[in-house]
């Protein structure tokens, strides 16, 4: 699975490396959250996603918008396409943790997801503006 993940994670890199050099890509980042403040602990159980709107390293504008097809409790019952279809206009997901298939299937939508450990959503868009966001691949499961 790993080895699925890094090989599409190569495809999106030529794009982002762009975006980090020339920062004029007009990006839309969509981060799990229950309550706007802090990250969800897991993408497919969320409540739903803060989108910001980031151009110049500026955050444009922002709104919540809820996780139609969001676990319900049962490993595996989030509905990936219905999810992928209400970001499908967001280039990029923040979550704290997430599994190898939403995973996958958002980068094979084009949707880079990016696992982290930062805890609330301003502290994670503010490093991911910064290019300071790491991705912990390590915490898919």
């Amino acid at each position: 699975m790993l080895s699925d993940v890094i090989r599409k994670e190569k495809r999106l890199n030529l794009y982002w490396l762009l975006w980090l050099i020339y920062e004029v890509v007009d990006v839309k980042v969509a981060v799990a959250s229950d309550d706007g403040v802090k990250i969800a602990k897991h993408f497919g159980k969320s409540m739903g996603f803060k989108i910001f709107e980031i151009k110049e390293n500026k955050i444009l504008s922002d709104e919540y918008r809820q996780n139609i097809g969001k676990n319900t409790g049962e490993c595996g019952s989030c509905n990936h396409s219905v999810i992928i279809k209400n970001l499908s206009d967001c280039s990029i997901v923040i979550s704290y943790g997430m599994g190898f298939n939403i995973y996958n299937d958002l980068l094979d939508n084009n949707i880079r997801a990016i696992v982290t450990d930062v805890e609330t959503v301003d502290d994670a868009i503010n490093k991911f503006i910064s290019s300071g966001l790491e991705n912990r691949t390590d915490k898919l499961h």
